[in-house]
């Protein structure tokens, strides 16, 4: 038996879309091309998902999964020095895995009006990083109440960092090999000066 045969087809789906998505960005995941790839027939993916959007979140959930796997890499015990090495991991993710990123956070094409079952999984994956992330940052900022808030700026801020380096627009801005300096000015904008 083969390892596509062991492989339970709904993971197969999944993988194909990965694997998809990396290759050439979350606009070329359709349900065919994905049926295609995992050498299944183009109704087949309806047995598993309901829905494209279905679909699409499930292979974000796989992406989500995959930082918060990064994520834990990051070992730094001073709470500052952990939020710059989660943010440099972030920055590193959307560098290389630019499809994926570009999906993962694409939430009109993933949970539609909120009916589908597709929103409370992904939520499942994504709110155990955004809360120790903001547990960092009250930590750095010496204000648990509103590091939820303060957080969200700093994920923003870092979010639009990744797409304007993906893009090439922070070299144009202030020439090539200024990434740290810049990661550097957003943490302090957030947490307050060096410590």
């Amino acid at each position: 038996m083969s390892d596509d045969e062991q492989t339970p087809l709904r993971e197969r789906l999944v993988d194909a879309g990965v694997e998809l998505v990396l290759a050439e960005g979350s606009g070329a995941v359709g349900l065919r091309e994905i049926a295609r790839r995992a050498g299944v027939s183009h109704g087949a993916p309806r047995r598993y998902f309901a829905t494209h959007r279905e679909l699409l979140s499930a292979v974000a959930r796989r992406g989500f999964e995959e930082l918060a796997g990064w994520f834990a890499a990051v070992r730094e015990p001073d709470p500052r020095a952990r939020v710059a090495g989660l943010a440099r991991v972030y920055l590193a993710y959307a560098a290389e895995r630019r499809g994926m990123f570009e999906l993962m956070f694409r939430h009109d094409l993933l949970n539609g009006d909120g009916a589908e079952p597709a929103g409370p999984r992904l939520r499942e994956a994504t709110a155990p990083l955004f809360g120790e992330l903001a547990r960092l940052v009250g930590e750095c900022t010496g204000d648990a109440e509103r590091a939820p808030v303060a957080t969200a700026a700093l994920w923003a801020n870092l979010h639009g960092l990744a797409q304007l380096q993906g893009w090439g627009s922070t070299g144009l801005m202030l020439g090539e090999g200024r990434g740290e300096e810049l990661l550097r000015a957003v943490l302090d904008a957030h947490l307050g000066g060096p410590a």
